[in-house]
């Protein structure tokens, strides 16, 4: 996962409420707020101060948006958004069917107008059936990145062109998957540093999908709001873990490889585009709790103050997978999830892992109610059968973590390129 990014200011020094009022403009919130006081203020002393007052506020102008607010993320590009964008505080996913008798036409027209209310949106436009909860808000990073799943291609009669790449994933032992919350035709991702804009987006898109497609699933997700750390820093789970050290990034020299469709991969459509894997990955919160911490890092393989290897070093040193300690054990137990997930361990497989956490309230089990919360685990990759599979598979087999998580849900999409402008995403595949 990206570092979650961080703005700082540093606080004025205030010579008298009247020299604070002119360095700092009053938002439209404060506004109200302030307007009310004074109104009541007028009542107490005969009410025409208070009135005038009141007037005065309500002439003033507006403070400009926060950088939150005020970041935008382009919509057209060479890959879509969404899958570098630095790590969103804010998430859904979602999975849509189309509806009986809809078909390639139909489906053009619906990936049309998505991409156009997607490109609105993330310009910080309130699109024309948007649901006015983002009216006054920016648009806080919105990314909506759009993925196609192996059934679209049979729906829209274009099964001779589905990408080898979306081959069914296999079962793994640990998968107890619900075929309801897993898979669909046409998959969303949106991520945005605002809830609300978030919230608007998802809204916004499902109403504008009419008669051509009905929901299939939708969940979403969070992470940390930006600024909330003194610095930059790698993400935590909610296992407490720093979650992402090891991801590839956009500045290594075998980036595009490993997380990107290559143009002469025989899908023009698909090139510049990925592959995402999704799981909802429940984990076991009251198990892991009663771990010691030192138990916990030892399942992992870092240190949980500061996400160190537990062979040495800092966050970002190399894992040692041959220390030994003292004892003549080895510091990266043979079983810790950073060994087994190494793409030393697994043949060189890598993914650009951009999950978001979730917290559904908790579960009946006829015990004690358990947490329903975990990870909306999203893995992006060039190819998924030399990326997710291989990793996933030596992970069933032999990962300590696997016995606190459970996978109940799946899926697998094709993620076509960014789309030009003037274009609608996945145009190259629906019209080609």
């Amino acid at each position: 996962m990206s570092p979650t990014r961080s703005t700082r200011t540093e606080p004025e020094k205030s010579t008298g409420a009247a020299a604070a009022a002119s360095r700092h403009p009053v938002s439209r919130r404060r506004l109200v707020g302030a307007a009310g006081a004074a109104g009541a203020a007028g009542l107490l002393v005969g009410g025409a101060s208070g009135a005038a007052a009141a007037e005065a506020l309500r002439d003033a102008p507006p403070a400009p948006l926060t950088s939150i607010g005020a970041n935008g993320v382009p919509f057209h590009g060479p890959h879509q958004a969404g899958i570098t964008t630095p790590l969103q505080a804010a998430g859904h996913f979602a999975a849509f069917d189309l509806a009986p008798g809809a078909g390639r036409k139909e489906a053009a027209a619906l990936l049309k107008r998505w991409s156009e209310t997607a490109r609105e949106l993330s310009e910080g436009k309130a699109a024309a059936s948007g649901t006015g909860s983002a009216l006054d808000a920016g648009p806080a990073s919105l990314t909506v990145t759009f993925g196609f799943g192996r059934t679209f291609f049979d729906r829209t009669g274009l099964a001779a062109r589905r990408p080898a790449g979306l081959a069914p994933l296999p079962a793994f032992s640990a998968d107890a998957l619900d075929a309801r919350r897993s898979d669909g035709d046409l998959w969303l991702q949106i991520g945005a540093d605002d809830a609300l804009v978030a919230f608007d987006a998802l809204r916004t898109l499902q109403r504008r999908a009419g008669d051509a497609a009905v929901l299939r699933w939708q969940m979403s997700g969070f992470n940390r709001t930006p600024g909330a750390t003194d610095r930059p820093r790698t993400a935590r789970n909610l296992m407490g873990q720093v979650d992402g050290t090891n991801n590839p990034r956009p500045e290594d020299p075998d980036f595009d490889g490993h997380v990107f469709v290559p143009a002469d991969a025989g899908q023009e459509w698909l090139a510049g585009g990925s592959y995402a894997v999704f799981r909802r990955i429940r984990m076991l919160l009251d198990t892991w709790d009663h771990l010691s911490r030192e138990r916990q890092e030892r399942v992992i393989g870092r240190r949980r103050s500061d996400g160190a290897p537990l062979s040495g070093g800092e966050e970002t040193t190399p894992v040692d997978m041959n220390k030994q300690l003292a004892d003549g054990s080895l510091a990266i137990a043979g079983d810790a999830h950073v060994r087994v997930a190494a793409p030393e361990s697994n043949g060189g497989a890598t993914m650009l892992r951009r999950s978001f956490s979730y917290h559904d309230g908790y579960l009946d089990t006829g015990d004690v109610p358990v947490p329903d919360a975990g990870l909306l685990f999203v893995a992006w990759q060039a190819d998924p059968l030399k990326g997710f599979v291989p990793v996933q598979r030596k992970l069933d087999r032999g990962d300590g973590l696997s016995r606190f998580l459970r996978h109940e849900a799946s899926g697998l999409f094709a993620v076509p390129g960014g789309a030009r402008e003037g274009e609608y995403v996945g145009q190259r595949l629906l019209e080609g």
